[in-house]
């Protein structure tokens, strides 16, 4: 026979029940509807004497323990059977739960997960990221050209840019590449950049400057090669002769500073730093 709780126990018993989510209240009530069914159909299949004078009568024996494979424990009691066999049982299913459901973006079908959802927290279905287009992944370094971004834009920047991590297709040996979900990457492009105007205005200007760079360092060195020769050529004319050089002169175009032998004519070009 099942022991009567004290009011202690079921009032602790119903702190418990308040502090379960719907969900969980709802696997309980269908495990327990699950054992109910079980009992119930044992009992069909077990014949009970009406009398108990009746011939054939055995004597009980020891209560096992069933397992349900529901959650629960039973003990096979004649009379805790009667009493449950009479314990209405009810079908119908537990309460739905509305509060978890996810529906894609895209095309507004529910949706448990996906693979987007998983990785990079996205409500868009398997079927839908299909369209890489729209749906495109980016590896850092194509963002940081593409958009102009930089490392902190992407870690330190609340909320830091997820991601995920897979091994370089093209040299196996390199590190990892992290791959970026390009919506959120052109998002957080905006955030900075405020117009796509205003990053191709950037980007041209970065390649001016680039430009300019590569042709600053060009002469240099065509400079550099000017003065190694011209060195060069008056080694081989000075001999024995000491040049008696005038007042030093100065060649803006050329950026060049010079002096000019007094005796000779010979002319010392020559830079300084």
């Amino acid at each position: 026979m099942t022991e009567e709780k004290s009011p202690e126990n079921k009032m602790e018993n119903e702190m418990e029940e308040k502090k379960l989510a719907p969900s969980q209240k709802a696997m309980i009530e269908r495990n327990r509807q699950k054992a109910l069914l079980l009992r119930q159909a044992r009992l069909m299949k077990k014949p009970y004497a009406k009398d108990k004078n009746d011939v054939g009568q055995k004597v009980k024996g020891p209560a096992k323990v069933i397992d349900t494979g529901a959650g629960f424990y039973l003990e096979e009691d004649d009379e805790e059977d009667k009493l449950m066999a009479n314990i209405p049982i009810k079908h119908a299913p537990g309460p739905i739960i509305t509060e978890n459901k996810i529906f894609c973006d895209d095309c507004g079908k529910e949706m448990q997960e996906s693979y987007l959802k998983t990785n990079y927290d996205v409500d868009i279905c398997d079927v839908c990221r299909e369209n890489e287009d729209k749906h495109n992944l980016i590896t850092k370094t194509d963002a940081r050209t593409k958009y102009l971004l930089r490392d902190a834009d992407f870690d330190v920047r609340d909320p830091p840019l997820k991601f995920i991590s897979r091994k370089n297709p093209h040299h196996k040996s390199w590190g990892e590449m992290k791959l970026f979900y390009e919506p959120q990457v052109y998002k957080r492009a905006m955030e900075i950049w405020e117009t796509e105007e205003k990053i191709e205005e950037e980007r041209d200007k970065r390649e001016d400057n680039k430009e300019k760079t590569k042709r600053k360092k060009f002469d240099k060195k065509v400079k550099e090669l000017r003065l190694a020769v011209r060195g060069s050529l008056a080694r081989k004319d000075r001999g024995p002769h000491q040049h008696e050089y005038g007042e030093e002169t100065y060649d803006e175009e050329e950026d060049m500073y010079s002096k000019k032998c007094q005796t000779c004519g010979h002319i010392d070009t020559y830079e300084k730093m």
